[in-house]
């Protein structure tokens, strides 16, 4: 088995392909060691200590190192977690822990108007065919979080959060193709 690597724009993660589909559906994000007791090979990354995010996508695998460690140093060893795991056609999930299901919190600050609705489905939209396949390509994710007075609020997630580019992503990027598409649209914020 071959497991390709990928640089990403944040310079503490590295994605990891490894040929084939890695969440069937969606995708989930492990920021500390208790977040991960849910997956094996969630956990057995953390175990090797110098990790401070995984996060599973379609047919990919980003992991984030703490601040200071050598990605040449650490690359072995999440090479060798990643085979032994795949090689031996191990669950990624717990049995019966429902770690697959992954369903973003709720914030109620960013309650959305009914009368935005088609505002706020165009948004849903761009971002589904427009932004998170290009996100994903650099090991993220990016998941809507609420559209109120002109103000889209997103989450960034895998290889995207704490990126030092993300803000211009978010800014440069993002917000000006959703103004583009929607005039509604005055900003784009971190949530």
């Amino acid at each position: 088995m071959l497991i390709e690597t990928e640089n990403t724009p944040n310079p503490s993660t590295v994605k990891f392909l490894p040929g084939q589909a890695v969440m069937e559906t969606g995708t989930r994000d492990f920021a500390s060691p208790e977040d991960a007791e849910a997956s094996p090979l969630a956990e057995a990354l953390f175990n090797l200590g110098d990790v401070t995010g995984v996060f599973f996508g379609y047919d990919f695998i980003s992991v984030t190192a703490a601040p200071g460690v050598n990605w040449s140093d650490l690359k072995p060893n999440v090479l060798s977690v990643l085979l032994d795991h795949f090689s031996a056609n191990m669950p990624l999930f717990k049995p019966g822990s429902a770690g697959e299901i992954s369903v973003p919190a709720e914030d109620a600050h960013w309650e959305e108007s009914p009368e935005d609705a088609d505002i706020v489905a165009q948004i849903r939209e761009l971002i589904e065919t427009r932004v998170r396949p290009a996100v994903a390509s650099d090991g993220g994710d990016i998941v809507y979080r609420g559209f109120n007075k002109g103000i889209v609020y997103l989450q960034m997630q895998g290889a995207c959060a704490g990126c030092p580019s993300s803000s211009a992503t978010l800014k440069q990027g993002i917000e000006s193709l959703l103004k583009h598409y929607v005039p509604e649209v005055v900003e784009v914020r971190a949530a």
